[in-house]
């Protein structure tokens, strides 16, 4: 039987979702590590909100996060989004080798209309 609910991709595209939660992954790409405070600083949303972003992205495994003494530091973990990419990549086959058949056609057609 083929498979079609995978809570693991379920749980990455639903984090990536969310713009502030794609913004708070960009800085940590940028970044090997920072704090929540650093994270929530450019955000014009409360820590609080920020603590649920980085909740949902913790969940789906796109962070880490390590305490040392009263500091929350995060770090990216992008092994999930290779999953979604994997994910993706079938439906690119798909999409250039109906592209590459436009293509063709268009060349075609246009070709005769000279």
């Amino acid at each position: 039987m083929v498979k079609y609910a995978d809570a693991d991709l379920d749980r990455t595209f639903a984090a990536l979702a969310d713009p502030t939660r794609r913004a708070l992954l960009t800085r940590l790409e940028k970044e090997d590590s920072l704090s929540v405070s650093e994270l929530a600083r450019p955000f014009p949303v409360s820590l609080p909100a920020i603590m649920k972003h980085l909740d949902v992205l913790s969940d789906a495994g796109l962070i880490t996060r390590a305490k040392t003494g009263r500091t929350v530091a995060c770090r990216l973990n992008a092994g999930p989004m290779e999953e979604a990419m994997n994910w993706l990549a079938r439906y690119e086959r798909f999409w250039s080798a109906s592209l590459d058949r436009l293509a063709r056609f268009v060349e075609e057609t246009g070709e005769e209309d000279r």
